[in-house]
């Protein structure tokens, strides 16, 4: 013989369970951040940029500083550099031909880095630089 059962103590208990899954979500949302981490992102840097720049742990911040040939004088660029701070790491760095440089600086601990570089002429064959150094610089802060 078989067992008899109501329907109405299951509909009940079901819709009970999915009152509370709906008022649960948004008090979930209201409370702290779930724990998954955010992607990297790349920050790019230029000759015009004067900063601050605020990067997250992660990231990673790329310079590109780019030379110029004006009245035959080559200016060009020094490889840029991060002070004496563990807030930024150089994983790359180097000067090109033409005076561009470019450095990535990797965002590895907390705190407030000075990427720095320094253009400068080079003459051409028989011609003569102003003695001018031109500094650049951006503070970073990384949260």
């Amino acid at each position: 013989m078989g067992t008899k059962w109501s329907a109405a103590p299951w509909g009940t208990a079901l819709t009970l369970v999915t009152v509370l899954a709906a008022t649960a979500a948004p008090a979930a949302a209201h409370g702290q951040a779930p724990d998954r981490a955010r992607p990297a992102q790349r920050i790019v840097l230029t000759n015009s940029d004067k900063g601050p720049v605020t990067a997250s742990l992660g990231d990673d911040v790329e310079v590109r500083l780019t030379g110029y040939r004006k009245d035959g004088l080559n200016w060009t660029w020094s490889t840029p550099a991060s002070g004496d701070s563990t807030a930024l790491r150089r994983t790359t760095g180097r000067t090109a031909p033409n005076g561009d440089a470019s450095a990535t600086f990797h965002a590895e601990h907390d705190g407030t880095a000075t990427i720095t570089a320094q253009r400068r002429c080079r003459p051409a064959p028989g011609r003569l630089c102003p003695l001018v150094i031109t500094p650049w610089k951006v503070t970073v802060e990384v949260k």
